[in-house]
């Protein structure tokens, strides 16, 4: 499976859960963001960053520990590009989630994985 079909998974799990995508693969000099989605809430709307993540098997880590701190750094810094260049998304309040595949496409949705400090 390619990244692209664990990214058509995620995209249809979070979809289905309420989520409207706003951008997919948004590259930034220093980063990229696999999905960018819209979370409509009582209190307001969230930009959802999602970094998704496949792996066949725990070998290496799980799916959630190959986000590691370099991972995150450059998420948060496309991040930061996106919504310097996007003024309307930056008044939105922004959640890093990680959305993982296990190896036989069973999703673990993490919301909150991890913030921009």
């Amino acid at each position: 499976m390619k990244g692209a079909d664990a990214e058509d998974i995620a995209l249809r799990h979070l979809q289905a859960q309420g989520l409207q995508l706003l951008q997919r693969n948004f590259r930034a000099k220093g980063g990229e963001l696999d999905l960018v989605l819209r979370e409509r809430g009582r209190g307001g709307d969230t930009l959802v960053i999602v970094e998704v993540r496949k792996r066949s098997g725990a070998r290496f880590g799980s799916a959630a520990e190959s986000v590691d701190a370099r991972k995150r750094q450059r998420i948060v810094i496309a991040a930061r590009w996106l919504l310097a260049t996007q003024p309307a998304l930056a008044t939105l309040a922004v959640r890093f989630d990680v959305l993982t595949l296990d190896a036989n496409d069973r999703v673990e949705w993490i919301r909150n994985a991890f913030d921009a400090s």
